[in-house]
């Protein structure tokens, strides 16, 4: 093996035990990882510079200022307070009823923008009821995933594999082409959440918000992480019916050109962005003081790490090994072990990467086994986007790792069996309706 690809893999274990560890924060962590790999040249300085200026880091800081001005119009207030008034009357139950109703919205959406501005509502919410905000914000994430996976435009991670058999010479899929495997995996996986997450987490973080009342976010612990201030909503701020309308109206248009393909999610966002400072909805520097340096910053240190990866030639030799692997196995098997490594790369690297790198590999796998590539493609789709048992899969995951400081042990503990259980309902369903 290479010096390049012994030294990737060093700084990718070596980044992981850190996070395990949790003594250093995420992001100095992942800065310090692509430092070492920048000044062992295994990643030029212009890789650096295009994961800090990406779409994916584009988007999402374009984002955080949509959501901020959102905060600061009132509106994220109202829906509080109701939110609120519903969980009151209905309990716990209630809790999981409003994670349903912003999940159920992720069939369409990007999941990210829904959980950048339906984090916020939890956490106070789950506050203002007296219990900690760490025992909703994974499940959250959790479920806009996978609701994300019941249709081709409920994630960007479905379109880009899409858009790449189709470049493969593949037939596009439909847009509930994939509902039959996605539908199993989020019905079964919601009922893993609302039964054991609060057991393996709420537990685990029961003393953190005293009982019978609300207490403040424990901003020590979050400090800027979070998606606004972490005590944005600590005093009531009114409703500025014109400013709402304006923000929530931006963000509908961003989200609906995006989705339409007028032009990619990061163009709509920053001209969303720009456009509410435009018209004053939000300052120039309440739009600087909403962005998330610390999420973003650790968004790109781990593109860095998945970008030396592929430079170094250690994505590709374990694509040629699972080929040779699999070659001339049953088909099926060649199936289960494509999804397993899909997923544990998405674990260690973006779902976006783990897409481009592996569809390729998914129809040259199905042609070497002579069968159809259509149920190695889903396999692709649903393992890239089941990103569970660690906070860098997936933008959601990293969006609540900062906001609430969860330790990295506590995706483990929630998001291994849910890996588990979601791998072999995806397995079993696309078995079925996709036919070899």
């Amino acid at each position: 093996m290479p010096f390049d690809q012994i030294l990737t893999l060093a700084v990718l274990v070596a980044v992981v035990a850190a996070l395990v560890w949790d003594k250093v924060r995420a992001d100095v962590v992942a800065l310090a990882g692509a430092a070492v790999l920048l000044m062992a040249g295994v990643v030029r300085p212009v890789a650096m510079q295009s994961a800090f200026a990406s779409p994916a880091i584009v988007a999402l800081a374009s984002l955080f200022v949509i959501a901020y001005a959102l905060e600061l119009s009132g509106l994220l207030d109202r829906a509080i307070e109701r939110a609120v008034a519903m969980c009151r009357r209905l309990g716990t139950a209630g809790m999981w009823l409003l994670l349903s109703m912003i999940g159920s919205v992720s069939c369409f959406l990007n999941s990210t923008p829904i959980v950048v501005l339906g984090a916020p509502v939890v956490r106070d919410v789950a506050v203002a009821l007296g219990q900690s905000p760490k025992r909703y914000l994974i499940p959250l994430s959790y479920v806009t995933i996978l609701t994300g996976c019941c249709t081709l435009i409920g994630t960007s991670t479905n379109l880009l594999v899409d858009d790449m058999a189709s470049v493969a010479g593949q037939p596009r899929f439909g847009i509930f082409e994939v509902t039959p495997v996605g539908l199993p995996m989020a019905i079964v996986g919601g009922l893993y959440l609302f039964l054991f997450s609060n057991r393996l987490l709420g537990g685990h973080h029961a003393d953190e918000v005293p009982e019978g009342g609300p207490a403040a976010v424990d901003t020590t612990r979050i400090a800027s992480a979070s998606v606004g201030d972490a005590a944005v909503f600590a005093e009531h701020r009114p409703l500025q019916p014109r400013k709402a309308i304006a923000a929530l109206a931006v963000f509908g248009a961003a989200i609906a050109l995006a989705a339409a393909g007028v032009a990619p999610i990061a163009a709509t966002a920053f001209a969303g962005a720009v456009l509410l400072i435009l018209l004053r909805v939000i300052s120039a520097d309440e739009a600087y003081h909403g962005l998330k340096p610390e999420i973003l910053v650790l968004i790109a240190g781990m593109v860095v790490i998945g970008t030396a990866m592929e430079e170094s030639g250690l994505a590709a030799g374990i694509s040629e090994t699972l080929i040779a692997s699999v070659h001339g196995l049953n088909p099926l098997i060649a199936l289960v072990v494509l999804y397993i490594v899909t997923m544990v790369l998405t674990e260690l690297l973006s779902n976006a990467t783990v897409a481009v790198l592996v569809t390729p590999i998914a129809v040259a796998l199905a042609d070497s086994l002579s069968v159809s590539p259509r149920p190695f493609l889903v396999a692709v789709m649903m393992a890239a986007s089941a990103a569970f048992a660690t906070p860098f899969g997936y933008q959601t995951n990293v969006i609540v790792y900062q906001m609430a400081g969860y330790r990295y042990m506590d995706f483990v503990r929630v998001g291994l069996p849910l890996n588990i259980i979601t791998c072999a309902v995806a397995l079993a369903a696309i078995r079925i309706v996709f036919p070899f």
